[in-house]
């Protein structure tokens, strides 16, 4: 449990800032792109909450924006409207409804700034 409540702790704050984002910024470069950038953290700690560390922080950093991709290309199928949950709009909004190139870059970006936050972190305390 030790382990996990950095993540917890992160993964709270990123999502707070990520409804700041989507609550009070409307268009722009943080709203557009800099959200998807951060979104691939707050998955990055909620996968990491679960996980517990069973696993090494590249490869989940990896699986999520494996993850984040899969979500985009579903994207392009319509997948909100294939599940019927079109009318819903907390699905609308989570699973999003129009898919874009610029939001993969903006995954892979969140998803190298995470790579070298792990880095980063490791040189500091020694750890793997």
């Amino acid at each position: 449990m030790k382990r996990r409540i950095p993540y917890i702790i992160l993964f709270v704050i990123i999502v707070v800032i990520e409804v700041c984002i989507a609550l009070f910024v409307h268009g722009g470069f943080v709203r557009n792109y800099l959200g998807d950038v951060i979104v691939v953290w707050a998955v990055y700690c909620f996968a990491q909450i679960f996980l517990g560390g069973r696993f090494g922080s590249y490869k989940v950093a990896a699986g999520v924006m494996i993850f984040t991709f899969a979500v985009e290309l579903l994207q392009a199928v319509n997948i909100v409207e294939l599940l019927g949950l079109g009318n819903i709009r907390f699905f609308r909004v989570l699973i999003g409804t129009s898919f874009s190139t610029i939001d993969l870059v903006c995954y892979a970006s969140g998803t190298a700034v995470t790579a070298a936050g792990i880095l980063i972190y490791s040189k500091i305390s020694g750890s793997r």
